[in-house]
Protein backbone atom coordinates (compact mmCIF):
# COMPACT_ATOMS: atom_id res chain seq x y z
CA UNK A 1 0.00 0.00 0.00
CA UNK A 2 1.31 3.37 -1.03
CA UNK A 3 1.88 6.05 2.08
CA UNK A 4 -0.43 8.93 1.87
CA UNK A 5 0.76 12.38 2.52
CA UNK A 6 -2.25 14.74 3.10
CA UNK A 7 -1.55 19.09 3.83
CA UNK A 8 -4.68 19.79 5.66
CA UNK A 9 -5.32 22.51 8.21
CA UNK A 10 -7.77 22.19 11.64
CA UNK A 11 -9.67 24.83 13.38
CA UNK A 12 -9.31 24.35 17.00
CA UNK A 13 -12.03 26.35 17.65
CA UNK A 14 -15.40 24.84 19.20
CA UNK A 15 -15.84 22.00 22.29
CA UNK A 16 -13.93 19.30 22.37
CA UNK A 17 -16.36 17.38 20.55
CA UNK A 18 -16.36 19.37 17.52
CA UNK A 19 -12.77 19.51 17.49
CA UNK A 20 -12.20 15.75 17.92
CA UNK A 21 -15.28 15.20 15.21
CA UNK A 22 -12.93 17.39 12.45
CA UNK A 23 -10.49 15.19 12.74
CA UNK A 24 -12.24 11.88 13.16
CA UNK A 25 -14.01 12.59 10.20
CA UNK A 26 -11.04 13.28 8.13
CA UNK A 27 -9.57 9.84 9.40
CA UNK A 28 -12.76 8.04 8.26
CA UNK A 29 -11.95 8.74 4.58
CA UNK A 30 -8.66 6.63 4.65
CA UNK A 31 -8.34 3.87 2.28
CA UNK A 32 -8.43 0.28 4.67
CA UNK A 33 -5.40 -1.09 4.38
CA UNK A 34 -5.21 -5.02 3.52
CA UNK A 35 -3.39 -6.02 6.09
CA UNK A 36 -0.52 -5.51 8.68
CA UNK A 37 3.18 -4.44 7.19
CA UNK A 38 3.51 -2.56 4.05
CA UNK A 39 -0.14 -3.90 3.29
CA UNK A 40 -1.48 -1.53 6.17
CA UNK A 41 -2.71 1.49 4.90
CA UNK A 42 0.12 4.58 6.12
CA UNK A 43 -0.99 8.19 6.58
CA UNK A 44 0.68 11.15 7.15
CA UNK A 45 -1.93 14.97 7.81
CA UNK A 46 0.95 17.73 7.37
CA UNK A 47 -1.64 19.99 9.63
CA UNK A 48 0.84 23.21 10.82
CA UNK A 49 3.69 24.65 9.41
CA UNK A 50 6.73 26.68 11.85
CA UNK A 51 8.14 29.77 11.09
CA UNK A 52 11.77 27.66 10.43
CA UNK A 53 9.81 25.69 7.21
CA UNK A 54 9.40 22.45 9.12
CA UNK A 55 6.25 21.06 9.40
CA UNK A 56 4.11 19.34 12.27
CA UNK A 57 2.03 15.87 10.75
CA UNK A 58 0.29 13.49 12.25
CA UNK A 59 1.18 10.27 11.28
CA UNK A 60 -1.20 6.89 11.13
CA UNK A 61 -1.12 4.34 12.32
CA UNK A 62 0.41 4.97 15.52
CA UNK A 63 2.51 2.14 17.13
CA UNK A 64 -0.58 0.44 19.20
CA UNK A 65 -2.87 0.52 16.16
CA UNK A 66 -6.00 1.54 18.14
CA UNK A 67 -8.72 2.79 16.00
CA UNK A 68 -8.30 6.24 15.39
CA UNK A 69 -4.80 7.07 17.51
CA UNK A 70 -2.34 9.19 15.70
CA UNK A 71 1.62 10.21 16.77
CA UNK A 72 2.59 13.91 16.82
CA UNK A 73 5.74 14.63 14.69
CA UNK A 74 7.89 17.76 13.93
CA UNK A 75 9.92 17.29 11.18
CA UNK A 76 13.73 17.62 11.34
CA UNK A 77 13.28 17.92 15.34
CA UNK A 78 14.71 15.13 17.42
CA UNK A 79 13.04 14.88 21.15
CA UNK A 80 15.42 12.32 22.27
CA UNK A 81 17.85 12.51 24.79
CA UNK A 82 21.54 12.00 24.32
CA UNK A 83 20.94 7.89 25.20
CA UNK A 84 17.73 7.28 23.22
CA UNK A 85 16.98 6.44 20.00
CA UNK A 86 16.37 9.73 17.64
CA UNK A 87 12.54 10.59 17.59
CA UNK A 88 10.64 13.17 16.22
CA UNK A 89 7.85 13.07 17.75
CA UNK A 90 7.81 14.81 21.32
CA UNK A 91 6.67 12.87 24.55
CA UNK A 92 4.01 14.90 27.04
CA UNK A 93 7.41 15.33 29.53
CA UNK A 94 9.06 16.96 26.83
CA UNK A 95 7.29 19.40 26.22
CA UNK A 96 6.22 20.01 30.40
CA UNK A 97 10.04 19.77 31.12
CA UNK A 98 10.55 22.61 28.55
CA UNK A 99 7.93 24.47 30.28
CA UNK A 100 9.05 24.02 33.72
CA UNK A 101 12.59 25.39 32.84
CA UNK A 102 10.58 28.69 30.93
CA UNK A 103 8.36 29.11 34.04
CA UNK A 104 12.28 28.64 36.05
CA UNK A 105 14.31 30.98 33.97
CA UNK A 106 10.95 33.85 33.65
CA UNK A 107 7.76 34.03 35.66
CA UNK A 108 6.54 36.41 34.02
CA UNK A 109 6.76 35.23 30.49
CA UNK A 110 5.79 32.32 31.06
CA UNK A 111 2.53 33.36 32.86
CA UNK A 112 1.62 34.80 29.56
CA UNK A 113 2.48 31.54 27.62
CA UNK A 114 0.65 30.17 30.23
CA UNK A 115 -2.22 31.91 29.25
CA UNK A 116 -2.11 31.10 25.66
CA UNK A 117 -1.74 27.83 26.28
CA UNK A 118 -5.00 28.04 28.50
CA UNK A 119 -6.70 29.19 25.25
CA UNK A 120 -5.45 26.30 23.07
CA UNK A 121 -6.88 23.90 26.00
CA UNK A 122 -10.13 25.39 25.73
CA UNK A 123 -10.63 24.82 22.02
CA UNK A 124 -9.53 28.32 20.77
CA UNK A 125 -8.09 29.17 17.52
CA UNK A 126 -4.67 31.44 18.83
CA UNK A 127 -3.01 33.69 16.19
CA UNK A 128 0.37 33.60 16.08
CA UNK A 129 0.55 37.79 16.94
CA UNK A 130 -1.08 36.90 20.17
CA UNK A 131 2.37 35.03 21.37
CA UNK A 132 4.82 36.23 18.52
CA UNK A 133 5.88 38.92 21.70
CA UNK A 134 6.55 35.76 24.17
CA UNK A 135 10.23 34.94 24.04
CA UNK A 136 12.74 32.59 26.27
CA UNK A 137 16.47 32.10 25.66
CA UNK A 138 16.42 28.62 25.94
CA UNK A 139 14.33 25.64 25.18
CA UNK A 140 11.76 24.99 22.48
CA UNK A 141 10.02 28.17 20.71
CA UNK A 142 6.60 29.26 21.78
CA UNK A 143 5.23 28.71 18.54
CA UNK A 144 6.29 24.95 18.61
CA UNK A 145 4.69 24.68 22.47
CA UNK A 146 1.65 25.83 21.48
CA UNK A 147 1.36 24.30 18.00
CA UNK A 148 2.20 20.76 19.42
CA UNK A 149 0.40 21.39 22.27
CA UNK A 150 -3.20 22.19 20.39
CA UNK A 151 -2.44 18.18 18.53
CA UNK A 152 -1.21 16.64 21.84
CA UNK A 153 -4.21 17.53 23.48
CA UNK A 154 -6.55 16.58 20.36
CA UNK A 155 -4.75 13.19 20.27
CA UNK A 156 -5.77 12.74 23.86
CA UNK A 157 -9.31 13.56 23.45
CA UNK A 158 -9.11 10.88 20.91
CA UNK A 159 -7.35 7.66 22.50
CA UNK A 160 -9.58 8.87 25.57
CA UNK A 161 -12.50 9.24 23.97
CA UNK A 162 -14.47 8.46 26.80
CA UNK A 163 -12.44 9.96 29.97
CA UNK A 164 -11.02 13.08 30.64
CA UNK A 165 -9.01 13.23 27.41
CA UNK A 166 -6.81 16.00 26.96
CA UNK A 167 -7.34 17.25 30.72
CA UNK A 168 -4.69 14.34 31.88
CA UNK A 169 -1.97 16.51 29.62
CA UNK A 170 -3.43 20.16 31.00
CA UNK A 171 -2.75 18.93 34.48
CA UNK A 172 0.51 18.00 33.84
CA UNK A 173 1.79 21.60 32.60
CA UNK A 174 3.12 23.84 35.22
CA UNK A 175 0.66 26.43 36.59
CA UNK A 176 2.77 30.17 36.97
Amino acid sequence: MPEYNITQQFSNQGTRQDVRMRLVNAFAKEIPGQGKGNLASKYSYYVETLNDGNRIYLRRPANLHNGFDFIVCIENYNFASAIEKRRNNPKHEDIIQDLRQKKASNSQMYRKLYDIIEKVYSCYDVPESSYASIKFINGFSVELIVKTLKWLFIEQDIRYWSYSGRDMLWLGIPRP
